[in-house]
């Protein structure tokens, strides 16, 4: 199963406040979570889909997709979250969990099919985020292999964890599913990437060269 955990939107992005206030803030964590339910939708042949959340916005958008929304409402944040799904999971008898995140908007349909082509019959795929310290996805068989403990640096002690069960573990570099965007520095890239998806659209749309630029040092 494939699980995407998602707080709270309407306080989203706390490290874009230097260049966007709360409302754009707001508008581009919704805008990215569009597109990955967008993709998630059209992927023909996927696992089943379920959106780990009770923030209003992800639930309306997850019963227009008819994903499963999976309640949060103790909302502990994406580990609490995640926790709390692979339980479920478990006890439905899943064979695999999937999980990725609501701000990865270069996310593509082929990049989650390279995932499951390499997955080891038992084991896990780990996809780290393009400056190597985040997990961007995060793949088990069994669906709760080693628990997932996410945060600005979570890829290291995923990998070692998932060594430690002595089971394969393969780590893949996609550049979709690489840029996630926290900060102004991953803000840039997402403008700067080619495509056109809605949270592309909707930053590129917002003329933040100068803001951007004006970023202090240790934010890019």
């Amino acid at each position: 199963m494939i699980l995407v955990p998602i707080k709270n939107t309407a306080s989203a992005k706390q490290r874009l406040a230097s260049v966007l206030d709360q409302p754009a803030r707001t508008q581009l964590a919704q805008a990215m979570l569009h597109d990955v339910l967008t993709v998630l939708y059209q992927w023909k042949d996927r696992p089943a889909v379920g959106i780990v959340t009770s923030d209003p916005y992800a639930t309306k958008m997850a019963a227009e997709y008819r994903f499963e929304i999976i309640p949060d409402p103790d909302n502990p944040g994406e580990t609490g979250a995640i926790e709390m799904a692979t339980r479920i999971c478990v006890e439905r008898g899943e064979a695999s969990t999937l999980v990725i995140p609501a701000d990865i908007p270069l996310i593509h349909s082929s990049e989650l099919e390279e995932i499951l082509q390499h997955a080891p019959a038992e084991g896990s795929v780990l996809v780290p985020a393009g400056d190597g310290r985040g997990t961007n996805a995060a793949y088990r068989r069994p669906a709760n292999l080693f628990p997932l403990r996410f945060g600005n640096d979570s890829f290291k002690p995923h990998h070692a964890a998932a060594q430690a069960t002595g089971k394969a573990c393969i780590v893949l570099k996609l550049p979709g599913l690489a840029v996630d965007v926290d900060n102004p520095a991953d803000l840039q890239q997402l403008i700067s990437a080619p495509g056109d998806t809605r949270a592309q659209k909707l930053a590129k749309s917002w003329n933040l060269s100068e803001r951007l630029l004006a970023a202090e040092p240790d934010e890019v």
